[in-house]
């Protein structure tokens, strides 16, 4: 816990910083290149960003502490209905991304641990790790190519229209969910299989055979209760990629999720909301790695018994 709120706060810093390196001005940005300098001296006056910069940062984050996300430069107003309803679109995307990738990854890594050295265990492999390097854009646009244009089976924008019910914004967030199942297949069939294929040699799966136990049952309740608890971190760790790193996937199927959002305050100088999503991003990614931990100690009994 100590871990996680120390890692947010250097988060914080690195946040901030790296709002202030970006280049350009904040008051020109607002009235365009036109504007005299009195009138973008004025408007950075009353933003607030003409302030000393540790004045700034302490502003901001004791702010943000209380919940106060702070006023959007180019929207003025709050900050946080922005954030939380482009994470609530992010985190739709990811869900169904996880839905299709978990099950899927852990299917294919346990059965190629199964088939090991077959020409199954070889297929699997190779496919994980080939979709694992395949860019997302270029994914992306195939996939829009082939189901969106050329089939049209699927919508090539994943914003929903107005109205649509819970089916129908399933159903237009299949298409953009594909990429990040290519990309995420390959790392958890990959810690599924070594899982899996470590726990068939081990002195228990062993024991368990030559107690006369069907293959069935030593599989169910003695290989992959032990070999799938490396892929819960991995599964975990991929959550705040997913939730932060969609700014192409967003881009390209015109969602408004935090990524684009994020793409979009860094563009316009709008420091508040960049600074807001990046630090959104940052706890759910710290909140999802420190709940893959506390899960991992507890299914683990070595663990446990070592923290007890």
């Amino acid at each position: 816990m100590l871990l996680s709120l120390v890692t947010l706060g250097v988060l914080s810093i690195l946040v901030f910083a790296g709002g202030q390196l970006l280049p350009g001005d904040v008051g020109r940005s607002i009235l365009g290149p036109l504007a005299d300098e009195r009138s973008v001296a004025a408007l950075n006056h009353q933003l607030g960003v003409d302030r000393p910069v540790l004045v700034q940062y302490w502003d901001w984050i004791s702010h943000f502490v209380r919940g106060d996300m702070s006023q959007s430069y180019a929207y003025r107003s709050p900050v946080a209905p922005f954030v939380a309803a482009a994470l609530a679109n992010s985190l739709k995307l990811a869900a169904i991304a996880f839905v299709i990738v978990v099950p899927l990854g852990i299917a294919g890594g346990v059965l190629a641990a199964l088939k090991r050295g077959s020409v199954i265990d070889r297929t699997i492999t190779l496919a994980g790790l080939s979709a694992t390097v395949i860019p997302e854009f270029v994914s992306g646009i195939v996939l829009i190519l082939l189901f969106g244009i050329t089939i049209r089976l699927f919508p090539i924008s994943a914003t929903p229209p107005p109205g649509a019910g819970p089916l129908e914004q399933i159903y237009c967030l299949i298409l953009p969910s594909l990429p990040l199942v290519f990309l995420l297949f390959g790392y958890i069939a990959r810690m599924a299989r070594a899982g899996t294929v470590e726990a068939l040699d081990s002195d228990y799966a062993r024991t368990a055979v030559l107690k006369g136990l069907p293959w069935r049952t030593v599989i169910w309740r003695h290989v992959l209760r032990n070999a799938l608890l490396p892929t819960i971190t991995v599964v975990a760790s991929q959550t705040g990629y997913l939730i932060g790193g969609l700014v192409v996937i967003e881009t390209l199927f015109h969602y408004q999720g935090i990524g684009s959002l994020i793409y979009a305050a860094a563009r316009g100088h709008d420091f508040p909301m960049l600074e807001a999503g990046v630090l959104v991003v940052g706890a759910v990614y710290v909140v999802a790695t420190f709940g893959a931990d506390l899960l991992y100690t507890t299914l683990n009994p070595r663990l446990r018994r070592s923290a007890s």
